[in-house]
């Protein structure tokens, strides 16, 4: 058996992926911006908001005439006109003078706090009493307290959530630059492997990477652009591939990255412009076989023929791959990851990442890690699970009750 080309770690693994090129940028609508990733940071024009308003259903007063009210000792107030909503009060508040002032509405001139109404009782149509002191600035949201003119509210890279295009709808902003959602390539190679709808012949299996790859890249915010099944052919594989760049942002082969006699993912890789294999092997279990190049200026993955195996590869280094051409800042590419303790030992050999498949079952003493058993290859076994705990390749193991981190999937 021939050796691998170039083994890495997944630290170096992950470093390469750093260096990918994000994909050009396109404006949206705000109301498609949410889920897509800013393309240029956002400075904000204007204080928000541009005006003091209330936060409260109330009276707007001088904090100062409110001083030392109690209910045994309330203060008088006299009535001026009310706040209507969206205008603009033309009322000056005096010393012992409020205005009735709605939730949101803008405070008039003179005042600079809020009683709220539950603290109040009207004694007459002209005058409140008021049963509780405020402070300055109570009850009151003022001009540019939520944003400055001039802050960098929003940076290139940022995931716009819907708080996010909320900011942006407060700004003013209509319409975002965002990175285009990256285009994804999918090819399944092997005589062994026939369409879902297929009856496989004995030795066949049916396509299982196709599905569960375009699936994972659907969650990763991306589109997932399926080329079909390519058998054990060089130069149909060659030309797949040339086709896959030409029309994709980054191209995903499933199988063929062993070394075997009739493997051709770096032979077909090899030989496309501007090929450069970096990576062939990954000490990552499962998924040693992987492959990590560059082909016409785009990220090529080979990732490994079992389902097991090409799922948590692309939950390591895939995901982060298109999340960094996505244009995702770093600091956002991470997996999500709950502490729980192990229900049972777990070994691993030193010299190699280890990512096993867990269930989490709450106790009364908090979350656990229930190791599923089973061959790598069954994929019943990643859809029992709800995370990896992942073993670093200076430990050898982790004992039973250890507290861990869960990566949830």
């Amino acid at each position: 058996m021939k050796p691998f080309f170039k083994v890495a770690t997944v630290k170096q693994a992950v470093a390469q992926i750093r260096e990918f090129a994000p994909v050009a940028s396109e404006p949206v609508s705000l109301v498609q911006a949410t889920g897509r990733i800013l393309a240029e940071d956002i400075i904000s024009t204007i204080d928000v908001p541009d005006f003091a308003r209330s936060t409260m259903d109330g009276y707007a007063v001088q904090a100062a005439s409110t001083f030392g009210a109690s209910e045994q000792n309330p203060a008088l107030f006299v009535l001026k006109e009310s706040v209507s909503m969206g205008q603009a009060p033309d009322i000056l508040i005096f010393p012992s003078t409020a205005a009735r002032i709605p939730t949101g509405g803008m405070m008039p001139r003179g005042s600079d706090s809020v009683v709220m109404v539950e603290h109040t009782e009207l004694v007459d149509d002209d005058t409140v009493e008021v049963y509780r002191s405020t402070a300055p600035g109570q009850h009151v949201v003022g001009v540019g307290e939520d944003i400055r003119r001039g802050d960098a509210v929003l940076t290139r890279g940022t995931k716009i959530r819907p708080q996010e295009a909320g900011l942006l709808a407060a700004l003013g902003v209509h319409e975002a630059r965002v990175f285009k959602r990256p285009r994804i390539g999918i090819v399944s190679t092997g005589d062994e492997i026939v369409a879902p709808d297929e009856t496989p012949a004995p030795g066949q299996i049916r396509d299982i990477n196709t599905y569960a790859l375009s699936g994972l890249i659907l969650q990763t915010g991306a589109e997932p652009v399926l080329l079909g099944l390519v058998r054990d052919d060089l130069d149909a594989l060659t030309q797949k591939c040339a086709q896959a760049l030409d029309a994709c942002d980054m191209l995903l082969i499933s199988g063929g990255s062993s070394v075997g006699a009739r493997d051709y993912t770096v032979q077909a890789l090899s030989s496309l412009k501007d090929a450069r294999i970096v990576f062939h092997g990954v000490s990552i279990s499962p998924g040693k076989p992987t492959i990590i190049g560059t082909a016409a200026g785009k990220p090529v993955f080979g990732l490994p023929g079992n389902a097991v195996s090409a799922m948590v590869v692309f939950m390591i280094l895939v995901k982060p791959a298109i999340e960094q051409i996505g244009g995702l800042d770093p600091a956002g590419q991470r997996n999500l990851r709950i502490p729980a303790r192990l229900s049972r030992n777990l070994s691993s050999a030193q010299g190699r990442t280890d990512y096993v498949r867990v269930r989490l079952i709450p106790k009364t003493d908090g979350l656990w890690a229930e190791p599923i058993l089973g061959k790598s290859g069954l994929i019943h076994t990643m859809v029992k699970a709800d995370g990896l705990v992942e073993i670093d390749s200076h430990t050898e193991g982790l004992d039973q009750g250890a507290l861990t981190e869960v990566i949830l999937i």
